[in-house]
This record gives structure tokens, C-alpha cells and sequence, in this order.
């Protein structure tokens, strides 16, 4: 996550003390290639340290890992280094770095820790791109994301690394050249070192300069091109630019309610009452967003009693764009305080007394009963600015698992609502369609059964759904394959059946319209992954 959001309450802890490193571009190349010699990346980690400590890692567990680099060689010096924040001879990490140690040190990446040690200053944890390159995440010291302590530092500006929010925006974003993206409210970097690579100016915002600092280092240490980092709230920095063909943010989208105490951060909280942040961020990007782009964001919403949780997100949507709400996850509302508190360490406080756990608990519950919220969605949104008068919108719940990256398989949902809006069911049935690839055909039935009770169609790629159809439905998607055109074939199922045609023709385009929203059907021509 990144800040995006003026903060009207003072945080409770002062800023971070320590000094980020110095991107001086010699020295920091002279990094990257010591890091490459070392093999210091994704692939090298998972060699020296195994799947089970590279998985522990992951969840920031450090005791496999610091088992496995007791030997002293370049690989496991930079592991201590940079990713278990240890303390390592001077020697060891002058091998370990070679001609990039001096400057390390002089940028400020390393600094002395007693008379012959050195230490790290930020946590530099590597990276693969989704074309196999090598990058880096600078973030502070102890904040990789999901350990079971919360976070390691609760300075109000501390910044943190990659987390599964972070990889899973990254994963959903469509990945088309466009010549202007914005990555809002940007943490350490990562979206906008993604967008980088296929954007020709890439802006990056942030709230906390902190995190500007970060990912200008994880940018400059990773080889992508300088961007224009901004400070500032929500869309304010960008407000008299010219509109951006890609917008994306992993903005604080935590329910905060006020007053609950604890630590007060930026990466999370947002500053503004329930769900006002994402809620702000959705309503105000069409005017950001060049004819055609896409805004897609992770977001959590309030279930308020009473109150349908697509109609609180419909009344989000800005005129002239098309949606694709999906919520993955809900969570009651002592969980979600349980989780976020978790997050903050605050589990780690006196269990009593007025600013204890139980009483900060206590006070997130206080909130969401007053403002009726009984639980909290988490999910993506995607925008694109169609311009339709009628704008296609689907807001669902898909809780099951997914195949990521999903880029292709979300830039092909809002095609084929292209598709759909401009054929009739007379052009429909004129359409030549193909059945998509990876979709699977399953008869459910009592055994023996002469013919099945249920056929389900389920895709094994992309969203990987499933969707019940009758034989009719079976059958026509079974014959798709681009050579005839829809009618034609019901016409010859009607002929099987014993169905009068036109009465077949009447009934049957709601369906096929229903399967190819879902992706199971695809105009002939335009393959690709299932949605």
C-alpha cells in the first residue's frame, strides 16, 4: 500500500530517524551488477535457501533462512545483509559487494555497526519481473508484509515492501503500451517499476516522502527509467495534468475508525472516515483518465446494515465508464479489527489499561456498531472510460481461486462488453463464435444414469469459472468453432430435439450473451484466455 490521503490527525509516533541511502546512479549500478554477481536474485534465493525457508522468508520468518547462510559466501552474506537485517563482518561484505562496497557505504546503503561490522539500512528483497528480469524493493528495515508479528517498525511513515495486495494489483493490471500511466499513491515503487515497462512517462504520488525516497531507490537499483515522483493527497498532485491512459493504486484503503488508538500509519490509513478513500478515488478518476484508459485499484467497502453492498459500490461508479467490481473476500467485523490490529503489533500491547489491545479492540468495535458496518469487502475495481451512455457494469462475488497475472483476462471482459453492446440478438446469432480456451465439459448425475442432471461448463484458466447450462446450451458450445454462425447451429440442435427453430432462436441469445460475458464463448477470432 501507499499513502494517498492528507492526514487531519497528528500521528501518534514521530517520523522515521533513519536516513535512506543516496540513488546516485554510478554507485547504484555498481549494486545492481554486484547483486547479479552474487546472484543476489529471486531464482539464486530459492537455490541457496531451499523451498521451505525461501517460503518461510516469504512470510517473514527468518530463523530457516538465517540457518542456511551461516557459511559466510557472497549469496549468504547479502541474505543477512539485506534481508534478515543482520550485522555481517566488514570482509564479508566487501567480498560479497566487490567494487560496489565503498559506495554502498558512502550512499548510505550500509553503515558501521561496531568496529569491524556493518549493517544494513533498508531492506532490499529481489524481485522477478513477468518477463523473467531482476529487480529489487527497497522498503525500511523489518517491513516485508505478512509475518505474524505486524509490522517491524511503527513510525508513522514507515514504508513497506512487496505484500500479496501488492503482487495481486500487479497481476490484474492490463499491460497494453500507453503513453502516460499514474501510479497513486505508491509505496516503494512496485506498480510504477511495473508500469514502467510499458508506459512511455510513468508518474508516481505519494503522501509520505518517505516513500517517494523508496521507490526512486527501488526504481534506480532495478534499471527502469527516473519517473516524476510527486508529493501529495489523493489526485491533487496530478490535478492540472494532462488524463493518463492507466491509473493504478494500492491506496489506504484500512477502515480506521477514529480514535481506536494504537499506531497511527501512513501506508494504511487514509485519514478519512469508512470507506471515503477508495470511495473518492473511484468517483473522481474519469476525470483523470484519457478516453479508453483504465483505473484499477484494491479497495475494501463497508457492509452497512440494510444496505446491499453492490448498490454502496454502484453509487461509486463515475458517469461514462465501464466497471468490473469483484469482491474476494469478506470479513465480520471482529475479524477485520483483529487483522488490521494484528498488522499494527498492537496484539503485542498490555492486554489491559486504556490504550491496551483489549481497549483498542474495543474501540474499532464501538465504531462499526455505530456506523452499522457488519463486515468489510476486499477486492479490485477496474474502470475504463468508455464513454457509453450506457455503461456495462458487473459487480460480483468470486471468492474461488483465480490464475494470475489476469492483465489479458480483465482488458478481454471489457471488449467483450464492447461486443455485447453493439450486437442485437439478431447480430448474435449471425456471429460466428469459438469456445475459449481451457474450457471443460462436466456431467454430474446419479451413476448409470442414462443422461446427466447437471452439465457445467468450467474454465482452468483465468477466472476459472463454472457455469451450469441445459443440453441446449451444452451442445451449442460444444459445436463452436468458429466455422458456422450461432443460428445455424441452434437451428440444427432444434432439428435433434424435435424443437421448432424460431422458437429456439427466441429463447436461447440471453444464454449465449451470459456466456460470452463470462468468457466461456468468444467471437471467432479473438482468442485468448478464458475471463
Amino acid at each position: 500500500m501507499g499513502g494517498v490521503s492528507t492526514h487531519p490527525r497528528a500521528p501518534e509516533l514521530p517520523p522515521h530517524p533513519q536516513h535512506l541511502p543516496h540513488a546516485d546512479g554510478t554507485g547504484t549500478a555498481r549494486l545492481r551488477e554486484a547483486f547479479l554477481s552474487a546472484d543476489f536474485t529471486v531464482d539464486g534465493l530459492l537455490e541457496l535457501l531451499g523451498a521451505s525457508a525461501y517460503a518461510a522468508l516469504a512470510r517473514s520468518e527468518t530463523v530457516p533462512a538465517a540457518r542456511v547462510t551461516r557459511g559466510g559466501g557472497p549469496l549468504e552474506t547479502l541474505v543477512r545483509l539485506f534481508l534478515l537485517q543482520r550485522a555481517v563482518p566488514r570482509a564479508r561484505a566487501e567480498a560479497a559487494l566487490r567494487g560496489a562496497y565503498a559506495g554502498a557505504l558512502a550512499d548510505g546503503w550500509l553503515a558501521p555497526a561496531g568496529a569491524d561490522e556493518v549493517r544494513a539500512t533498508v531492506d532490499v528483497r529481489p524481485y522477478g519481473g513477468p518477463e523473467g528480469q531482476d529487480w529489487w524493493i527497497v522498503s525500511d528495515l523489518g517491513c516485508a508484509v505478512g509475518g505474524t508479528s505486524g509490522v517491524g517498525d511503527r513510525r508513522a511513515d514507515v514504508v513497506l515492501g512487496v505484500g500479496g495486495a501488492s503482487t495481486t494489483l500487479a497481476g490484474i493490471t492490463v499491460r497494453t503500451p500507453v503513453p502516460r500511466a499514474l501510479d497513486l499513491g505508491t509505496g516503494s515503487g512496485i506498480q510504477a517499476l511495473h508500469a514502467a515497462q510499458h508506459a512511455t512517462s510513468v508518474t508516481a504520488t505519494d503522501v509520505n516522502p518517505r516513500a517517494l525516497r523508496c521507490a526512486a531507490l527501488t526504481l534506480a537499483l532495478s534499471g527502469a527509467g527516473e519517473p516524476d515522483l510527486r508529493e501529495g493527497s489523493l489526485y491533487a498532485p496530478v490535478a492540472h495534468d494532462e488524463p493518463f491512459d492507466l491509473i493504478v493504486s494500492n491506496p489506504p484503503f484500512v477502515i480506521t475508525p477514529p480514535g481506536a488508538g494504537g499506531a497511527r500509519l501512513v501506508y494504511r490509513d487514509g485519514g478519512l472516515g469508512g470507506d471515503d478513500v477508495c470511495r473518492t478515488l473511484v468517483q473522481s478518476a474519469a476525470d483523470h483518465l484519457a478516453d479508453g484508459g483504465y483505473c484499477q485499484l484494491l479497495a475494501n467497502w463497508q457492509h452497512v446494515a440494510g444496505e446491499d453492498w453492490r448498490e454502496r459500490l454502484a453509487s461509486w461508479l463515475p458517469r461514462g465508464c465501464d466497471a468490473w467490481v469483484v469482491q474476494r473476500e469478506v470479513q465480520d467485523a471482529a475479524q477485520y479489527a483483529e487483522l488490521w490490529l494484528r498488522d499494527a503489533g498492537d496484539h503485542r500491547a498490555e492486554p489491559d489499561g486504556a490504550d491496551g489491545y483489549a481497549a483498542r479492540y474495543d474501540a474499532w468495535l464501538t465504531e462499526f456498531e455505530r456506523t452499522g458496518t457488519q463486515a468489510v469487502g476486499f477486492g479490485w475495481i477496474t474502470l475504463r472510460k468508455s464513454g457509453a451512455d450506457d455503461p456495462a457494469v458487473t459487480i460480483e462475488e468470486w471468492t474461488h481461486p483465480v490464475e494470475q497475472p489476469l492483465g489479458d483476462t480483465v482488458r478481454a471482459h471489457f471488449e467483450r462488453q464492447d461486443f455485447l453492446r453493439t450486437h442485437d440478438d439478431a447480430a448474435l446469432l449471425g456471429t460466428r463464435f469459438e469456445l475459449a480456451e481451457g474450457v471443460l465439459q462436466e456431467q454430474i448425475g446419479p451413476p448409470g444414469a442414462e443422461d446427466p442432471e447437471h452439465v457445467v461448463l468450467r474454465q482452468s484458466r483465468g477466472m476459472r469459472r463454472a457455469s451450469q447450462v441445459d443440453t441446449v446450451g451444452a451442445g451449442f458450445a460444444g459445436v463452436c468453432d468458429g466455422t458456422l454462425p450461432a443460428g445455424r447451429i441452434l437451428d440444427a440442435i432444434a432439428q435433434l430435439v424435435g424443437e421448432e427453430p424460431t422458437v429456439l432462436r427466441d429463447r436461447t441469445p440471453q444464454a449465449i450473451r451470459l456466456l460470452v460475458e463470462q468468457g466461456f464463448l468468444l467471437p471467432a477470432g479473438e482468442g485468448g484466455p478464458a475471463a
